[in-house]
């Protein structure tokens, strides 16, 4: 290290040593103030510059703000248009997204009212839970279901055909008491006969009423009236509870000579136990029923007010018996519902509504067990 106390100074390793004659000359000449005559840095100047050549640079403190590079909106397009994907994603198919998240299935908030067909069947459950008689519905898509006839409702009315709307609105809520009456009434769920519901039937379709008097009397393949309606045996088993959860739609237009045709498309789930006092095993009969009634100009149809006639009637049930014909829906439960629920048809998901009743048939059969893939 310099000292700047006289002529003498240190050499550093690798610095080379500077004549005197030539450190003479130099002092002279910085004493004179030569022009161009350069300055010497200070021993400590030189020393501070070489340590700092021979150091790495000291760490950042923390405290030290360094602006942030410029950054490109690349990256803002990019996230601009994943959102607007997203959103037509959801615009577009809004039951298959909800698939992908479990929304729309099992526990959770209740739905609103089917207005149109799904395009896909309900997702599965993470965790199939079984029903309780706390929860019947648990595990199953039901239970964010409607309750009964509450979640059916008509649509808007409108003229058409011989009625105006406000005689559609009163026909439209006549189908709705058809439904309670026929599948959905505790009296007849529990076996007894459908009499307001049959009320509500023109007494003068004479097939219809033949069906009625040989179904009731004697039921058969034929004659089944399941086809209709929903009843149990009460010595075989009983309800769950009050609430039957039920999805579904009612649609009008006009049909054949100016009639107001109604057609009725419901899903219902019943949740039962054996009757045996103290039984605890749930389990969960599922029915869903298409009706079409012609709600006819009295002055075209001979019928009688208020009552429609019956242009066609399907039915579909899952652990309501197969290949008996009793008149009764006839659950099975535990062991005996692991052997009769193995059908010889097609695997069939009994909350699957995306199809018409027409195509679920043809493409199951009309005839034969299928195999329900959940309850």
């Amino acid at each position: 290290m310099r000292r700047e106390e006289g002529g003498e100074h240190s050499v550093g390793k690798g610095e080379e040593s500077i004549p005197d004659e030539e450190w003479e000359r130099f002092l002279r000449e910085a004493e004179a103030g030569s022009a161009g005559a350069p300055e010497e840095p200070s021993a400590r100047a030189r020393m501070v510059t070489r340590r700092l050549r021979e150091e790495p640079s000291p760490p950042e403190g923390w405290r030290t703000h360094r602006p942030a590079p410029p950054r490109s909106n690349k990256g803002w397009y990019a996230a601009g248009l994943l959102v607007v994907v997203c959103l037509l994603v959801v615009t577009l198919m809004p039951g298959r997204v909800a698939g992908w998240f479990g929304v729309g299935s099992g526990d959770g908030a209740p739905l609103a009212a089917e207005s149109e067909r799904p395009d896909q069947a309900p997702a599965e459950e993470v965790v199939a839970q079984p029903p309780t008689l706390e929860e019947p519905f648990r595990g199953s898509p039901a239970a964010r279901w409607g309750d009964g006839i509450a979640a059916l409702p008509v649509p808007a009315a409108r003229a058409t055909g011989w009625m105006s709307a406000k005689e559609v609105a009163q026909t439209l809520d006549r189908t709705q008491d058809f439904i309670a009456a026929s599948s959905l009434d505790p009296d007849v769920l529990l076996g007894e006969r459908p009499s307001r519901a049959i009320a509500l039937i023109n007494p003068h379709q004479k097939d219809v009423q033949d069906f009625l008097g040989a179904a009731f009397r004697t039921p058969s393949r034929e004659n089944d009236p399941l086809l209709l309606f929903s009843r149990f045996e009460k010595d075989e088993v009983r309800l769950v509870g009050d609430v039957v959860k039920t999805r579904g739609r009612i649609t009008y237009r006009q049909g054949e000579r100016g009639a107001v045709e109604v057609s009725t498309d419901v899903t219902f789930v019943y949740p039962v136990v054996r009757a045996e006092a103290g039984s605890d095993e749930v389990t969960r009969t599922i029915v869903r029923r298409e009706v079409v009634m012609s709600w006819d100009d009295p002055a075209k149809v001979i019928t009688e007010p208020g009552t429609f006639s019956l242009v066609s009637y399907k039915v579909d049930t899952t652990n309501g018996g197969c290949g008996t014909y009793t008149g009764y829906l006839t659950p099975a439960f535990g062991a005996e519902r692991a052997v009769s629920g193995s059908g010889n048809g097609a695997e069939v998901d009994p909350y699957d509504r995306s199809t018409s009743m027409d195509a679920h048939l043809r493409e199951n059969g009309e005839e034969g067990c299928g195999t329900a893939t959940r309850s």
